[in-house]
């Protein structure tokens, strides 16, 4: 299965927070499973850190390069046809970052591992 986390995805599972879901935190762990994490969910949690709205326990120039290589995460770029698919989305979900996230699921026939219910309006196929 290809899997394509979340922002809060990874952020939990890096953390090793409780918030992720036993279910979600078996897919991302299972070696048959091919895990993505957007270099939008990379971005976003730039712009979060930079602007105070989240704290990271190390570095971000060393932490994502680090977590990515321990966890067989593949980041995965924009590519115009990833835009191209957002100018056609509905407005079901405002969020920038999260639509961006949807259209690269669905471009890439990937699942979305998110607690975001918001998403399920899309048809992209959501686990948690």
């Amino acid at each position: 299965m290809r899997l394509l986390l979340d922002t809060h995805t990874l952020l939990w599972f890096i953390g090793g927070e409780a918030e992720l879901s036993q279910a979600a935190r078996t897919l991302i762990e299972d070696p048959e499973n091919k895990k993505f994490v957007s270099i939008v969910s990379i971005w976003e949690i730039a712009i979060k850190v930079s602007i105070g709205k989240i704290s990271l326990a190390t570095a971000f120039d060393s932490l994502f390069p680090h977590q990515l290589d321990i966890n067989g995460f593949e980041l995965l770029p924009v590519l115009i046809e990833h835009t191209s698919l957002v100018t056609n989305l509905p407005f079901h979900h405002r969020d920038p970052f999260d639509r961006l996230l949807i259209a690269q699921a669905i471009s890439e026939s990937m699942s979305l591992v998110s607690i975001d219910d918001h998403l399920d309006s899309y048809g992209v196929n959501r686990l948690w």
